[in-house]
């Protein structure tokens, strides 16, 4: 669908593009690497303009993983392991990610998160909570991120009065 964009020759153009895409987001070091790998054939290019990003502090693993594990968990309402998954496909290394996970999980209460989100799953079904309908909640929940432990936890806690207990015959 789209070609090959045009390769850059000069480290201006190429610091420019990378400018440029971290007006629009934060990137990590290795989504920057990758993205200006492609515009330009030239590694020893690529080394200098990432190194002149590191220098003016302008990517920084640590910093977009606190940013990103923060916007994720308040924000989006994600869990723990979600976010970490997501921030290693983007090429963050694990000790970056355990420190913004750690600062992140101060700030927020997974327990309440997933209760509610519970709750607004509850709202949405009409009829009565099934079995189906709760396994369905269940896998939502671990989907977005959260330990299986709490998930169940607060599934117990929240619906207990609301679901029949099954008959085991």
């Amino acid at each position: 669908m789209f070609g090959k964009p045009c390769q850059l020759e000069t480290e201006a153009e190429l610091y420019d593009v990378a400018l440029r895409a971290l007006m629009r987001r934060a990137h990590s070091v290795h989504e920057m690497k990758q993205k200006l790998e492609r515009r330009s054939n030239n590694k020893l290019l690529v080394q200098l303009v990432m190194a002149r990003l590191k220098e003016n502090g302008q990517i920084d693993d640590a910093r977009y993983a606190k940013q990103f594990a923060r916007q994720r968990t308040a924000g989006r309402k994600q869990g723990k392991f979600r976010v970490a998954r997501e921030l290693r496909v983007r090429g963050v290394p694990d000790r970056h990610i355990e420190s913004a996970l750690e600062e992140a999980g101060k700030e927020t209460d997974e327990g309440a998160t997933v209760r509610q989100r519970i709750e607004r799953k509850l709202r949405s079904y009409r009829g009565e909570i099934d079995e189906k309908k709760m396994a369905s909640i269940y896998g939502s929940l671990l989907r977005a991120g959260f330990s299986a432990d709490v998930v169940r936890r607060e599934l117990k806690a929240i619906v207990k009065e609301d679901v029949p207990e099954a008959d085991l015959e």
